[in-house]
C-alpha cells in the first residue's frame, strides 16, 4: 500500500493547479485543500452561513471517499472576506461541529478565486487507531478517484 492516499474530486482547479482535494498520511492524519461553495463548477450563492455548510459538505464529500465522517475531524480553518460574516460563519460552523468541538481558527483575508465566494474552509481529520495499514482491507475509496 502506498504511503500516502490522494482523493481527488473532479473539481477543475485540481487538474488545472495540480493538487488533490484531501491527502491521507500513513498515520491516520488526512489533510483537505481549501473548499468553498462551488459546486459541480458554479459558485452557489448565498449568505454566509449558507456558503459554510455548502464549503463543508465539499470537505465532507472528500473525507466520506476515505471512509471518514465530520466526527473524525479534528481542525478546521476558516477563511472569510469579511469581519462583518464572523457570526454567520461561526453559527454554521457550531450547527455542523458543536458535538465534534474540533481546534478551528478563523481568519480575515483580502479575498478569494472568486468575489462572490465569501468563506473557504480547510478541514484536519484523524482516523481513529492511526496507521490504516495495519486494518485488513479497509481501503474504501470508489470510482477510481484515489490515487497514489
Amino acid at each position: 500500500m502506498s504511503a500516502v492516499r490522494r482523493v481527488t474530486t473532479g473539481a477543475n482547479a485540481e487538474e488545472a493547479f495540480g493538487y488533490s482535494r484531501a491527502v491521507e498520511l500513513p498515520n491516520g492524519l488526512v489533510l483537505v485543500s481549501g473548499c468553498s461553495s462551488i459546486i459541480d463548477g458554479d459558485v452557489v450563492e448565498g449568505d454566509p452561513y449558507e456558503q459554510t455548510v455548502n464549503a463543508f459538505g465539499v470537505a465532507f464529500s472528500a473525507l466520506e471517499q476515505l471512509g471518514l465522517g465530520r466526527e473524525d475531524v479534528v481542525r478546521t480553518h476558516m477563511h472569510i472576506t469579511h469581519a462583518r460574516d464572523v457570526d454567520e460563519v461561526g453559527r454554521a460552523h457550531k450547527a455542523l461541529f458543536d458535538d465534534v468541538r474540533p481546534a478551528a481558527s478563523m481568519i480575515i483575508v483580502e479575498g478569494l478565486v472568486d468575489p462572490r465566494l465569501v468563506v473557504e474552509v480547510e478541514v484536519e481529520a484523524y482516523r481513529q487507531g492511526g496507521d490504516r495499514t495495519e486494518r485488513s482491507g479497509e481501503d474504501r475509496t470508489e470510482r477510481g478517484e484515489a490515487t497514489s
